[in-house]
């Protein structure tokens, strides 16, 4: 890529197309678009209307950073530093895992859960909040709703921290620092959210190098069956919610079933169900409390 060419929106992208389908890069065509389209700060569309366009050679220097960064396999929300969830924009750093998909499932649910309760005042707890992505995602779409988020990372905090101000829910929201349930053991919950570690320990060296070298490790090892974080949640949370309320936890695959036995397992859990994502995979496990 010589300096002293002309380089055209539509054929910086035709050869970054081609340099990452070399260097293994799995969406090469996708990432290249979304990209570049954040650079011009523009809608991917316009990288269509306008592909003859030339670049500056400052907008190709900046955008040949990115290239580099991406070939080194840093994902695509690191190099932008923020990522789509459930229709809002949430900052990312390597601190926070990249929210995904398949976790909306958990915010609907938890949405759904919330919304079918008597309209009454409702705190809910979010343990391993990451960037924020689920429990701020929650806040914004209920209302009467209160928060609080624990995580062990005080760089993961501070990022979603600068979220729920993003977004105007700083009000709504209160951080902890810390292990699990152990900044809020003395407070009760309508619900208790988690999306914790759950990659089994032998399973982590087969992770797409995106994310066994760049996401957080903590965020991701959840012991040698995936299942420690799930034990603690299970026999500690149900004392912590109110009558009738609910635990919702997403699972990796075929977690769902053996969750679901460790919830009922607590004499409080009346009953467990189980919820699947978009490509029907048993992603979500809800936990009911007695009434």
């Amino acid at each position: 890529m010589a300096n002293n060419e002309i380089w055209t929106i539509g054929r910086i992208l035709k050869w970054t197309e081609q340099y990452f389908e070399q260097k293994g890069v799995e969406s090469p065509r996708l990432d290249a678009e979304v990209l570049l389209s954040h650079l011009l700060k523009k809608q991917r569309i316009y990288l269509y209307v306008h592909f003859d366009e030339p670049l500056q050679a400052e907008e190709l220097a900046a955008y040949r950073e990115m290239i580099k960064k991406r070939v080194a396999h840093v994902p695509v929300a690191y190099i932008l530093g923020e990522k789509e969830f459930m229709g809002l924009t949430f900052q990312v750093t390597s601190d926070t895992l990249v929210p995904r998909p398949d976790t909306e499932i958990l915010v609907q649910t938890a949405v759904d859960a919330l919304k079918g309760m008597p309209p009454e005042a409702h705190r809910f707890a979010d343990i391993g909040t990451g960037s924020g992505a689920i429990c701020l995602s929650v806040l914004h779409f209920t209302e009467n709703t209160e928060a609080d988020t624990v995580d062990i990372s005080p760089g993961a905090r501070a990022v979603a921290e600068q979220n729920a101000a993003a977004l105007g829910l700083t009000e709504r929201i209160t951080f902890h620092t810390g292990d699990l349930l152990e900044p809020i053991k003395d407070k009760t919950y309508t619900a208790i959210l988690s999306n914790p570690p759950y990659i089994p320990q032998a399973d982590i060296e087969t992770l797409a190098p995106e994310v066994r070298c760049k996401e957080p490790m903590t965020a991701l090892c959840g012991g040698a069956d995936g299942l420690d974080f799930y034990r603690r949640l299970c026999a500690e949370a149900p004392d912590m919610l109110l009558a009738g309320g609910f635990m919702a936890f997403e699972v990796g695959i075929h977690q769902a079933e053996a969750v679901a036995n460790l919830a009922q397992e607590h004499p409080l859990i009346e009953r467990t169900e189980i919820i699947k994502d978009y490509a029907g995979i048993d992603r979500v496990v809800v936990a009911w409390r007695k009434k």
